[in-house]
């Protein structure tokens, strides 16, 4: 690692003049003297900045922020700006988990467990979740889909954006576009006491068309494809794939057309191949990937979030939240298949985000999955930073820590790159220039 030191000639008041001024927050809910405050500022000094890119450290660097934007990088402050005394700790931007589910009781694993909770209340325990995002310093999530029919992820995802409530910037899919049947069918009831049938639900590709239409009207950023069978749920089969590749060809067209971007569970390698040969952006897990579709995902540039550790994770736990025990069986019965599929998509440099598909008290907990998996530190760290928003789009806003892009700061006591166990104790979470978190130092 090479440490290098900004020098002390860098003026942060000659910067000030030239930055733009910060770009406008989403219409909030605010009353006109709130709306004609200048923005703050404050900044960060920062012992140790690390540079997600390269993995190199500069040190002693203050971090000028003001409203919710990075003003310059310098070694001194302008008079009068309060400053958050970092200077013990290394310092990163923001992470960001591409797998999450935001709705619901994450320690609630049974099979009907969407279906025994009103979509208020699956809403209320997701404002909670965010909270628990933002406490571990993942300061950006991605949604991967919801039974919810109501689209609960996206009112929290506007209601971040306009301020009523803290959380992390989102970007949402909507339901899961699935089969009758499939890992996306809420319905595990007997026949003769069924659901109504669901709006997602597509066996046709016709009915993909709707399926797809609907998420968007209802505000969906992604679209999310059950290409395979999956674990948690008690009837479908992991290694068995589901949507035809004519199917998912035409939601990757429907939603392209958009400006949406599409994910495809997929954990069999036959799916993951119909899924790759389709078009999607990224396909998640992967769990079963093989040489012929490590290949093909090299050759297109498809996405790969792998979630290692929510499959670990699941066999420790067993049936003890509830989970049905036929899916605690597949886990235990998928998960041999993950480390040489993990192999194969290192070996072929798969472009890899970070992504959990967990409870968000464990969001951490993938870091290290993938170093043990065979990931160096500073390419796990990549995969939740400059990765992750290149894969979410966000690349202008977030991922680093630069002029111009939001205030996601995040600190930890140590050196991730020789201990990646260290993220999962952050001290200190600034998101969009709001002090989320700080327990390694006071303003002064």
């Amino acid at each position: 690692m090479r440490n290098r030191s900004l020098g002390s000639g860098l003026c942060f008041a000659a910067m000030l003049c030239a930055v733009p001024a910060a770009a406008a927050p989403p219409a909030q809910d605010l009353g006109a003297a709130d709306q004609h405050k200048p923005p703050q500022r404050m900044a960060v000094r920062a012992g140790r900045l690390l540079d997600v890119r390269t993995g190199s450290y500069a040190v002693n660097v203050l971090i000028l922020v003001e409203g919710e934007r990075i003003a310059g990088l310098g070694a001194s402050a302008p008079d009068g700006v309060p400053v958050v005394d970092l200077s013990k700790a290394t310092v990163l931007p923001g992470f960001a988990d591409c797998h999450a589910h935001i709705l619901g009781n994450p320690k609630d694993q049974s099979p009907t467990a969407s279906l025994r909770m009103s979509s208020p209340m699956a809403a209320l325990w997701g404002a909670h979740n965010l909270q628990t995002w933002l406490d571990h310093g993942f300061t950006s999530l991605r949604d991967a889909g919801e039974a919810d029919l109501a689209y609960g992820q996206i009112a929290l995802r506007d209601a971040v954006r306009r301020g009523l409530i803290r959380g992390p910037h989102i970007v949402c899919a909507g339901n899961f576009v699935s089969l009758t049947g499939g890992h996306g069918d809420a319905d595990a009831l007997a026949p003769d006491q069924a659901l109504p049938r669901r709006p997602n639900l597509a066996d046709t590709v016709e009915a993909v068309n709707e399926a797809v239409r609907r998420d968007i009207k209802y505000g969906a950023d992604w679209i999310k494809l059950m290409a395979t069978g999956g674990v948690m749920d008690p009837h479908s089969d992991f290694s068995v794939q589901e949507l035809s590749e004519a199917q998912m060809a035409r939601a990757v067209e429907v939603a392209h057309r958009a400006g949406k971007r599409v994910m495809a569970h997929a954990e069999g390698a036959e799916g993951i191949k119909a899924a790759v040969r389709a078009g999607v952006d990224s396909v998640e897990h992967g769990t079963m990937l093989d040489e012929e579709g490590a290949r093909l995902m090299e050759q297109r540039g498809t996405w790969l979030v792998p979630t290692l550790f929510t499959f670990q994770h699941l066999v420790e736990q067993g049936t003890s939240l509830g989970a049905d025990p036929i899916m605690a069986a597949k886990g235990r019965a998928i998960l041999a298949a993950q480390q040489p599929a993990f192999e194969l998509a290192l070996r072929h440099h798969l472009k890899i985000a970070y992504g959990v598909d967990d409870d968000p008290e464990f969001v951490s907990r993938e870091f290290g999955a993938l170093v043990r998996g065979g990931m160096t530190p500073l390419a796990a760290i990549q995969a939740a930073t400059v990765n992750a928003a290149e894969m979410l789009g966000t690349s202008n806003n977030t991922g680093t820590v630069e002029e111009g892009k939001f205030a996601d700061i995040i600190a930890f006591n140590g050196d991730p790159l020789n201990d990646i166990a260290v993220t999962e104790h952050v001290v200190f979470v600034m998101k969009g220039g709001q002090v989320i978190k700080n327990e390694a130092a006071m303003p002064r």
